[in-house]
C-alpha cells in the first residue's frame, strides 16, 4: 500500500506552526510496512485542497489528511473531501452528543458552531476523539482508503494509536513487526556503507534514518504470526549489531537517556550533572522519564563563572588559569557536583554555544566516577546553531555515561 499525507493548514505554510503531524503519521505507517511516498501541505483553501486530492487519488492507495476538522469557518477539509469523492455529509447525532458532553464535562461554554464537527461523510467509520471535540473518520471509495485526522498533535496521536492503526492492522491480513537499532557515534554515510547490502532485502526490510546527533536502522518484517516476524527480524538485528559494534546503544530504546537510566537502575548507581552551555538540558531530558528520581540525584545550571564558584566552589583563579571552556574546568565541574550531590557518576559540560566568539562549537564534556575522570573535547563547528551544539553535547554526556556503565572505552 502506498500512502500520501496531506496536511491542511495555512499556518503550516506560513511557518507559524511546525508540521509534526506528517512526521508522526509517517512513523506510524512505517510500523505497518506502508510506504509513504508523498507529503503535501496545503492552506485552508477548498480549491487548492481539491487539486491536491485529485493528484493524490491518481498515485496513492491511502490518503491521510491532517487538520481542518474544527468548528471555524476555515475548517473545510471534510466538506472538500466528501465533494471530491462524491459523498454526501450526514449529521451524526452520537458525535454531536459527544461534543456537547465534552463541553459540559470541562465546564466550558458551548456554542452551536461546534456541531459542524458532527457532519461526516456517508458510509464512513467514525474515529472518536478522546482528547478533543472533532471526530475523525475513514471511508473507502474507488479503491482508495481516505483517513481524516484532526490537526492538534495530541488529538491526532491519540486517534492514530487508539483507532487508526488497529483498523489498518485488522485489514492488512498480516502481522507486521519492527525493531529499531539505535546508534550514537557514527555518521549516516558510515552506517549506510556498512549496512548497504542489508537494505536490499524485501522481507525483512532495513531502513536507515538520521536524527540530530544519532542514527537509526529500522528492521521490519511481515508474516502470518508475531513469532514468524521475530524469526525474520532477529538475525538481521543481530547482524546490524555485529557490524556496527559498540556504537549501538539499544534495541527499541526510546533514547540515550532512557538507556542510561536503565543501566543506572541495573547497577543501582546514581547520577548528577553540572551544566554550563547546555543550560540544564541533561537534567531536563533525564527528569522527563518517569522514575528518574530513583537514580538521578540532581543537577546544577552553572552558566556563569560566578555560578561555578558559588555553587561548586571552583576558585576564580583556577578558571582564569585554565579558561572557563577547558578540559580542566569541565572535569572539576563533574567531580565537584558528584561529591556535593553524593552521586556515583556525574557529568560536567562547558562550551561555547555561540553565535559570537572565536571558539563557537568548542565543548568539553567530562564524566567523573570514584577516582576517575574522563573528558571529551568536541569541535562542533563555528557555523553550527546553538540548538545543535547543546543537543550534541548532551548526547555525548549520556553516551559517556552509557559506555562507562557497560564497561566500554570512553
Amino acid at each position: 500500500m502506498n500512502a500520501e499525507i496531506i496536511s491542511v493548514g495555512t499556518e503550516l505554510l506560513l511557518g507559524t506552526s511546525t508540521n509534526t503531524d506528517a512526521r508522526d503519521v509517517s512513523l506510524a505507517l512505517a510500523e505497518l510496512g506502508i510506504n509513504v511516498y508523498w507529503h503535501t501541505v496545503v492552506g485552508d483553501n477548498p480549491a487548492r485542497l481539491t487539486e491536491c486530492l485529485y493528484r493524490a487519488r491518481n498515485r496513492a492507495d491511502l490518503i491521510v489528511t491532517t487538520g481542518g476538522l474544527g468548528p471555524t469557518c476555515d475548517d473545510l477539509t471534510k466538506q472538500t473531501i466528501a465533494r471530491a469523492f462524491g459523498r454526501e455529509l450526514y449529521f451524526d447525532t452520537e458525535a454531536a452528543d459527544t461534543i456537547r458532553a465534552w463541553f459540559s464535562d470541562k465546564n466550558r461554554p458551548f456554542t452551536e458552531n461546534n456541531l459542524s464537527q458532527a457532519w461526516l461523510p456517508e458510509g464512513c467509520t467514525v474515529l472518536p476523539n478522546d482528547c478533543g471535540t472533532a471526530p475523525g473518520c475513514i471511508f473507502e471509495a474507488e479503491g482508495i482508503t481516505v483517513i481524516m485526522l484532526p490537526g492538534p498533535p495530541r488529538e491526532l496521536n491519540a486517534m492514530l494509536q487508539g483507532y487508526v492503526l488497529p483498523w489498518l492492522r485488522e485489514r492488512s491480513g498480516q502481522t507486521i513487526r519492527s525493531h529499531m537499532v539505535r546508534m550514537f557515534g557514527v555518521g549516516e554515510s558510515q552506517m549506510e556503507e556498512k549496512l548497504r547490502d542489508l537494505m536490499d532485502g524485501a522481507n525483512p526490510t532495513v531502513a536507515p534514518y538520521a536524527k540530530l546527533g544519532e542514527c537509526l536502522a529500522r528492521v521490519t518484517a511481515k508474516a502470518d504470526t508475531e513469532a514468524q516476524c521475530e524469526a525474520l527480524t532477529a538475525p538481521v538485528v543481530e547482524e546490524i549489531c555485529r557490524r556496527m559494534g559498540d556504537v549501538v546503544y539499544g534495541i527499541d530504546s526510546p533514547s540515550l537517556e532512557h538507556r542510561v537510566l536503565e543501566l543506572l537502575a541495573e547497577k543501582k548507581m546514581t547520577f548528577a550533572s553540572a551544566e554550563s552551555c547546555t543550560g540544564g538540558l541533561v537534567s531536563q531530558r533525564i527528569t522527563a522519564i518517569p522514575g528518574a528520581s530513583n537514580w538521578f540525584r540532581g543537577g546544577v545550571n552553572v552558566y556563569t563563572e560566578d555560578a561555578k564558584t558559588i555553587l561548586l566552589g571552583i576558585k576564580p583563579s583556577f578558571i582564569q588559569e585554565h579558561g572557563v571552556v577547558s578540559a580542566a574546568v569541565a572535569g572539576k565541574m563533574a567531580r565537584r557536583v558528584r561529591k556535593r550531590l553524593k552521586a556515583d557518576l556525574a557529568v560536567g559540560i562547558t562550551g561555547w554555544a555561540g553565535p559570537d566568539g572565536e571558539d563557537v562549537g568548542l565543548v568539553y564534556v567530562a564524566l567523573a566516577a570514584k577516582g576517575e575522570c574522563y573528558v571529551r573535547r568536541l569541535q562542533l563547528g563555528a557555523h553550527t546553531d546553538r540548538e545543535r551544539i547543546r543537543t550534541v553535547a548532551a548526547h555525548n554526556a549520556f553516551d559517556m555515561a552509557r559506555r562507562f556503565l557497560t564497561g566500554l572505552d570512553i
